[in-house]
């Protein structure tokens, strides 16, 4: 069996040839298929506006500069995602407070999440950052109300989730990202995940007044249009009116980025039908102590298992080329972060989470006979013929 990756990019015909048109045509960095992206980024998730980037980091970037985290200004997050989530905090000169996850979703736990709001004067945190977790929407509904009652924004972090929805208090569909309940939301184009650029991120909002200092902060603090400009010298003139950066998407990203939208809902459903296969294959299993649920509107771009013996698991399947990956060491035990007092023991769900979660293969281009050799070899791994083998790497 060929080595099998936790994540793979699909590369097709299609996608091929709609990088080459821009590359023959006039523009090849930010140009009109930018534009493009954004707005068929926007209609599919149902959000107003939609503004392209470099990355998922800078995204988040972007989001707590234009929130105005401001010095000292405390938002949470979870401590099971990649560290970007948190980082994105003290780039804008705030603090990261982390709040443990609901072993039962691998999401940020909001009963946690409001304790901490309860337990500090009004204004001491400016806003919170959920994470769709391996693709499962968090209920914004709810965090929306939480938020209101002690004035905190909401970014959320649907990086894992494009096209993942939750079904709201009055039995509508909100879409991951669709600005109905939080002010922003980022998503990341990263090869492995469900729409793949290369590199790339997106912006989504509903409010127009943080779409428009967005494009400013994406493009160095440069204004362009003559009524929103302070003098005006001529034709040639631009103004710098804020410091921003130079975090623009290109147009052979877009292109490649347009041609994987028109069939990311092929990928979701494809991606579907393999986590009920993993799913059924192995809630019986005695080796199984939690894993990814079938949930309406999940996207599943993992599906994370969690398991006695993680890492001998971890060493076997790689030795031969399952190339199975752990999703996340928790944020808070980084050494950078341990700097400032977090500590084992903090989170107990996040930390326990930790020690048993493996993440499968998971892509829509993943064969069935390759699903198949996976399940066999985590089944025969905890079968008696490999019990030596598990003891000796203990």
């Amino acid at each position: 069996m060929n080595k099998i990756p936790y994540g793979r990019q699909n590369i097709t015909d299609e996608d091929v040839q709609a990088v080459v048109e821009t590359l023959k045509g006039d523009w090849l960095t930010q140009g009109p298929k930018v534009a493009e992206f954004e707005l068929a980024f926007a209609n599919y998730v149902g959000s107003r506006y939609a503004v392209a980037v470099s990355n998922g980091t800078a995204a988040l970037h972007l989001c707590t500069l234009a929130l105005g985290v401001g010095k000292g200004g405390k938002v949470i997050t979870s401590p099971i995602t990649f560290a970007a989530s948190a980082n994105c905090v003290p780039y804008a000169d705030g603090e990261v407070v982390f709040a443990d996850i609901d072993p039962e979703t691998y999401l940020l736990d909001i009963v946690e999440v409001e304790k901490l709001l309860k337990a500090a004067p009004k204004g001491t945190y400016k806003g919170i950052i959920p994470v769709d977790f391996a693709g499962r929407a968090v209920d914004l509904e709810a965090y929306r109300k939480l938020a209101d009652q002690y004035d905190c924004w909401i970014i959320e972090d649907a990086c894992h989730a494009p096209g993942a929805y939750f079904i709201d208090s009055k039995g509508a569909q909100q879409n991951c990202g669709n600005g109905e309940f939080a002010d922003l939301a980022i998503f990341s184009f990263h090869p492995v995940k469900h729409i793949a650029a290369g590199e790339g991120g997106m912006i989504t909002t509903n409010d127009e007044g943080l779409y428009r200092k967005l494009l400013n902060l994406r493009t160095h603090g440069i204004q362009q249009d003559p009524a929103k400009k302070i003098d005006d010298h001529g034709g040639w003139y631009y103004e710098m009116q804020e410091l921003g950066f130079n975090y623009r998407l290109t147009d052979i990203q877009s292109a490649l980025g347009l041609s994987q939208l028109k069939r990311a809902e092929l990928g979701i459903a494809t991606r579907r039908e393999i986590a009920k296969t993993y799913y059924q294959e192995l809630k019986d299993a005695g080796f199984i102590k939690g894993q990814s649920g079938i949930v309406p509107g999940h996207a599943y771009h993992l599906y994370v298992i969690e398991t006695e013996n993680r890492k001998e698991l971890f060493n076997y399947l790689r030795s031969i080329n399952i190339i199975v990956q752990v999703h996340y060491v928790p944020v808070h035990l980084m050494p950078y972060y341990r700097e400032f007092g977090w500590k084992e023991g903090d989170f107990p769900h996040a930390e326990n989470y930790y020690k048993n979660c493996l993440s499968l293969p998971m892509f829509p281009t993943l064969k069935h006979e390759e699903q198949a050799y996976v399940l066999e070899k985590i089944n025969s791994f905890y079968s008696e013929e490999l019990l030596e083998v598990k003891l000796f790497n203990k």
